[in-house]
């Protein structure tokens, strides 16, 4: 006697089986499969030569992760003129001296950062509905050696832009830099980097991990230029056709990740480039990416049409 499988079993069984197939894609391919977007935005003033700034979130370093640790070392040698650091390099008390040592080839370069969440707190596993209710109670894990990381970066001559504003040289060009600390966190000092940008400056950048509208208000009424953050991983499970399902922060899903424009209310000047990275690594409990993988990103800043 032959046994007959009905219709709703073969098609239950093919959505199981579509379903694993997709979270083992999701887990062990795609988190793995390191990515370097390349983007033109038009920051400076007509004729300027262009300037390279690689701009690396979200490491989330764990000390094993050898692969991960060679794709980010093996970013030298696109030679950047800067190398832009926004936070979220830990994922484990274990992790400084790794991190340290994926990032030493790019200590050849100039560099400046600011920290998010995951460099002052490990990540604690958590319900991931959670972050579809944006007044869920944030619950800490274990604080981080972040003072190791901060030494080590300064150290190798980096910047530190914790609700710091300075000027440095770029490639023969004058560039002001401003960042605060985490948003998602409630550490960021606005006040602190306040004011208008130097009228003398070739370019104004500001830096924050989680680009909460708030502080990128702040930043381009203020004159900023270019504002580059990370934190939302992208969305880090994307549905095709329709993208980022949350964004962990005040920023609209259209813009959580990559290049876009941004003005802040009332703003009369022309809006600031915003790019927002989807980082490099993940939660060690959540480890899985879909339709948007890990990446690192070059921008390549070239003079804007007006």
């Amino acid at each position: 006697m032959t046994r007959r499988t009905s219709p709703l079993a073969t098609a239950a069984l093919g959505v199981g089986l579509l379903g694993a197939g997709t979270a083992g894609y999701a887990g062990l391919v795609e988190r793995n499969a390191f990515t370097l977007r390349r983007w033109d935005v038009p920051v400076l003033a007509p004729q300027a030569a262009p300037l390279r700034v690689l701009h690396v979130s979200d490491i989330h370093m764990r000390e094993g992760q050898r692969r991960k640790q060679a794709w980010v070392a093996d970013l030298a040698r696109l030679a950047p003129d800067l190398v832009v650091l926004t936070g979220d390099n830990l994922a484990g008390a274990t992790a400084v001296p790794a991190t340290l040592r994926a990032l030493e080839p790019l200590f050849a370069f100039p560099g400046v950062f600011v920290f998010g969440s995951n460099d002052y707190y490990g990540p604690v596993p958590k319900n991931p509905l959670k972050y579809f209710n944006p007044r869920h109670k944030r619950v800490h894990g274990p604080e981080l050696p972040w003072q190791d990381l901060r030494d080590g970066l300064l150290a190798a001559g980096w910047l530190d832009l914790t609700n710091r504003r300075t000027t440095m040289a770029v490639a023969g060009r004058s560039v002001e830099l401003r960042g605060v600390d985490d948003p998602h966190l409630k550490l960021d000092d606005l006040p602190a980097v306040a004011g208008p940008a130097s009228p003398v400056a070739d370019l104004a950048v500001g830096l924050v991990h989680a680009p909460e509208p708030r502080v990128l208000d702040a930043f381009v009424a203020d004159g900023v230029q270019l504002v580059l953050s990370g934190h939302t991983h992208g969305g880090q499970l994307r549905i095709p056709g329709y993208g980022a399902l949350v964004t962990n922060c005040g920023l609209d899903r259209d813009r959580c990740r990559w290049v876009s424009e941004y003005a802040a209310p009332g703003q009369v000047r022309a809006p600031a480039m915003l790019h927002v990275s989807a980082g490099l690594g993940t939660s060690p409990f959540a480890p899985a990416r879909f339709a948007c993988p890990p990446e690192a990103s070059l921008l390549t800043l070239t003079p804007r049409a007006r």
